[in-house]
């Protein structure tokens, strides 16, 4: 009768129902565990239940030790619980004696008269014992783990019992190796997500505080869809009261992304001389991009830089690939895309030129900087956000810069139903005063 049938049939004279509940309040307890030392500890409890003709039970490992070492990892002679996950140095390791030739022997063994010489190093753990089944728990093809159990009399274990022993020890090996691995995976993405913030604070710390400008009411809104982006924004005070208004999306996003938007933040800042004009701002960025960081990857960056005068409310502008800022025309109610000006991304052609135009701007006029972030928005339907409703959401001409940014994540938000972003969103509002 094999192990299995054993268990549910109620082997010797157990009542089969009484041990089936035995079984599944087993699996239960034991499937609800997050720590590997915690399932052990739950499984050997109703093991002894489940199976109380076990007699003396031994874990010993070879994984991560040369051949012939082995170390025991668990024993019921212990009086004192070891984690052999935190506390490995406390396991005692052996490199000769009856366990080293189980565990490398690589197959399950089944002994029925036990003979131990008396020079074997873990002869104390078979004290008492004449019958002996080594089941190797198998890792790559290897018996990197193995359960040994005895029983104090010769020829206690039935041959057929082997397989479904085996098998039931790698089931239980491979679930606690599995949390194991989940354990690890775990604290490797908290010491990822702690180097994130890092990168993420540097990355907002490169942002700039919003400048004030005697005609010209400005707002900014910047959210990374993993912990770091490569969206980019910034400004620069200039000659004359003008302000230099950059927007930048580095292509792809995450922390390659946020790097590339970090050096793109120091090319802009070296640019000899204030940054004017536009075009030749981004002529410059760009030689710098190809010549040293994008030729060999195939990353770009998109870029719309404007110089606004506040004196005659003018932005002259250049574009390298960019979404084309939106303006409301709050006199009468028009809207139309800064898109005179167009160039490739920085970062693909050394030599491209930017050509610069000078957009005539007026009071009340909204003009909305964004990144495809925005734009490209899906909702649950795969829907994307698209120009039209923004220029929706624009529409309001009675509020302030600040409270136009939130008319629009506003109405984002009710689109996409809070569906996780997929890029990042940078959004720039401009309001003429």
């Amino acid at each position: 009768m094999s192990m299995m049938t054993e268990l549910i049939s109620g082997g010797l004279n157990a009542d089969w129902r009484e041990r089936l509940d035995l079984v599944v309040e087993a699996m239960r307890t034991v499937s609800s565990q997050t720590d590997p030392q915690s399932m052990v500890r739950e499984y050997g409890k109703r093991l002894d239940k489940l199976m109380p003709e076990i007699s003396r039970l031994v874990a010993i490992s070879r994984r991560d030790l040369p051949k012939p070492l082995y170390r025991i990892t668990r024993s019921d002679l212990w009086e004192e619980e070891i984690n052999p996950w935190k506390q490995k140095d406390r396991l005692p390791v052996f490199d000769r004696g009856l366990l080293g030739e189980l565990i490398y022997g690589d197959q399950p063994v089944i002994i029925g008269d036990l003979k131990i010489a008396h020079d074997d190093p873990a002869k104390e753990f078979f004290a008492g014992q004449r019958s002996l089944l080594a089941a190797p728990l198998y890792d790559g093809g290897a018996a990197l783990n193995m359960v040994v159990i005895m029983r104090p009399e010769p020829n206690a274990f039935n041959p057929a019992f082997v397989p479904d022993w085996v098998l039931m020890s790698n089931l239980f090996g491979r679930a606690t190796h599995n949390l194991v691995l989940s354990e690890k995976l775990r604290r490797a993405y908290e010491t990822v997500d702690v180097e994130l913030r890092a990168v993420q604070d540097m990355q907002r710390s490169l942002l700039p505080p919003l400048p004030r400008m005697p005609t010209l009411d400005l707002a900014a809104h910047y959210e990374t869809s993993t912990r770091a982006g490569g969206d980019y924004y910034d400004f620069f005070p200039l000659p004359d009261g003008n302000l230099g208004i950059l927007i930048a999306d580095v292509s792809g996003h995450g922390t390659a992304a946020a790097v590339m938007m970090a050096i793109t933040h120091s090319i802009a800042h070296h640019y000899p001389g204030p940054p004017q004009p536009p075009g030749e701002v981004l002529e410059f960025v760009n030689r710098k991009l190809t010549e040293l960081y994008t030729g060999s990857n195939n990353a770009f960056v998109t870029a719309f830089y404007g110089v606004y005068n506040p004196s005659n409310r003018t932005l002259t502008y250049a574009c390298a690939g960019h979404n084309p800022p939106r303006v409301k025309r709050c006199h009468d109610g028009s809207i139309f895309a800064l898109e005179a000006a167009n160039g490739l991304p920085l970062g693909i052609e050394a030599d491209e030129k930017y050509p610069v135009v000078t957009q005539q701007l007026v009071r009340g006029d909204q003009v909305i900087f964004y990144t495809d972030g925005i734009t490209e928005a899906m909702n649950h339907q795969g829907d994307m956000y698209g120009t039209d409703r923004l220029d929706e959401a624009i529409s309001n001409c009675m509020v302030d810069a600040g409270a136009l940014i939130q008319s629009i994540l506003a109405n984002l938000q009710a689109f996409t139903h809070d569906a996780p972003a997929n890029d990042d969103q940078t959004l720039l509002v401009a309001k003429v005063r």
